[in-house]
């Protein structure tokens, strides 16, 4: 879709005017925007060529963008505007894609529910009761309703492929490093990831085409050359190797989304895939969720110190520069944020370093060994994104936190982020009228494989270009 737009100069204005005004016709509905960008200046300036000219998309609301507020989707940033555009927006507007929204997402990235943004909850498409998932749910939501083909999300944990499977889209955590992440509102810097949601893979690797590649910018963005992902993209699945992570299939209770995905697994047999079911230590799977919780809060506090109503945010009265810290940061925050950055805090205290942060660091090299151990053997590890459909937004939160199908089953997909392989989720099937999705992970920089994989996926199921009606 990406490129059939992209080749229809004519109907550049027309097809992004259109989008623009369905995002906001639709906004009432899903509450997905923070701000609309309005096309016209972009729509003048547009490249004569370009993978994505013409192209209507959207950026998840922690993307800086030159002149135009940026709130990460919290209270404190609700006046920042920035005076310059991460590296990826320059990439983007190089290719013709014109931005219409800045979207809504979990306040500072943190969150797996889109709940907490400080403009309220984004709605899912298929099911406005239920939420979108986060904490890139508004990007999400507005690929899903089919107001844009592509918007960017970014991937600290698995914001960008858990609201992929809630909405019935692709969703894309590229390697570590492939993409800059110059001038995007940092989490947790060693786990952060720029990723993007498509409704195709094809689109997935035009997308991928545009936004990867070495920014001097970004000390972490890779040297490695950009391949042309649409070209090498290829179905054939002869002499492929899948995991299947056994660990999280026993702890999904949900047998109907069992079914599916092992239906799904006959199915890539068939096509010549080599399927085994994989199992990693119990206790090793277990303690993926605690250390991403102590890196990410650790992480977080450090890079979000500066949000004190002196150096950034919205600031409140005070007697004294302490006091107006406190009452910036105090009603700046939502409830869910102030508590990550007190066990954030708690983690680098010098007493506390040693027991509590660089010991999840070492639990994190140890399920990379462990990973890595795996794709050595296979090409890539397969399994539910997740063991249910999006949760409704006012359900009785009943799920024990501490059981298997909370700290493994739902919560796995970080152990991509600990290592920087490169993982995706694409959909599997329906429940009750609502998406579902299966998550791939493939070895650092091998995206055509996961690819590759991914479209033998789209080809059994059917379901490209999936578009929810919104009632």
């Amino acid at each position: 879709m990406i490129a059939e737009m992209a080749a229809d100069r004519n109907g550049a204005e027309e097809r992004v005017n259109k989008a623009y005004a369905e995002a906001q016709h639709l906004q009432e509905k899903l509450h997905d925007v923070i701000t609309f960008v309005d096309p016209k200046e972009q729509l003048e300036h547009l490249p004569e060529n370009g993978l994505m000219r013409g192209v209507p998309i959207a950026l998840k609301d922690n993307v800086n963008t030159k002149g135009i507020l940026t709130t990460a989707g919290s209270r404190i940033l609700s006046n920042y505007v920035p005076v310059y555009d991460a590296e990826i927006v320059e990439k983007l507007r190089k290719a013709g894609a014109v931005t219409i929204a800045k979207s809504s997402m979990d306040e500072l990235a943190m969150g797996g529910t889109n709940l907490t943004c400080f403009t309220g909850p984004a709605y899912n498409p298929w099911d406005t009761r239920r939420m979108t998932g986060g904490s890139s749910g508004g990007s999400a939501a507005l690929v899903a309703s089919g107001v844009v083909p592509m918007a960017i999300g970014s991937d600290t944990g698995d914001s960008v492929r858990k609201p992929a499977s809630f909405c019935g889209i692709v969703g894309v955590k590229p390697t570590y490093g492939r993409i800059s992440r110059y001038g995007i509102i940092q989490y947790a810097s060693s786990l952060d990831h720029v990723g993007y949601f498509t409704r195709s893979i094809e689109d997935a690797c035009v997308a991928l085409k545009v936004l990867a590649g070495r920014d001097d910018r970004d000390l972490t963005s890779s040297n490695k050359e950009v391949p042309d992902y649409s070209a090498l993209l290829n179905s054939d699945l002869h002499g492929k190797k899948i995991a299947v992570l056994g660990n999280v299939i026993k702890n999904v209770s949900n047998q109907e989304t069992v079914r599916m995905f092992n239906d799904l697994m006959d199915q890539l047999k068939a096509r010549g895939a080599q399927v085994d079911v994989y199992d990693f230590d119990e206790d090793l799977m277990r303690a993926i969720l605690p250390a991403y919780f102590i890196i990410a809060n650790c992480e977080a506090a450090s890079n979000d110190s500066n949000l004190d109503g002196i150096r950034f945010g919205v600031r409140e009265d005070g007697e004294d520069m302490a006091a107006i810290m406190t009452n910036s940061r105090t009603k700046g925050f939502g409830p869910l944020i102030r508590r990550r950055f007190v066990i954030g805090s708690y983690g680098l205290f010098e007493a506390n370093q040693e027991r509590i942060f660089r010991k999840a660091q070492k639990v994190r090299r140890v399920v990379v060994n462990a990973m890595n151990d795996c794709l050595k053997e296979y090409d890539a590890i397969a399994a539910p994104a997740s063991g249910n459909i999006a949760p409704l937004i006012n359900a009785n939160e009943d799920q024990d936190a501490l059981s298997d199908e909370n700290l493994i089953a739902e919560n796995y997909m970080a152990m991509a982020n600990f290592s920087g392989d490169p993982s995706m989720t694409v959909p599997m099937g329906f429940e009750e009228g609502c998406p579902i999705g299966i998550n791939l992970t493939c070895r650092a920089f091998d995206e055509p494989t996961m690819f590759d994989i991914a479209k033998a996926i789209e080809e059994i199921t059917g379901y490209k270009d999936l578009q929810a009606e919104v009632k």
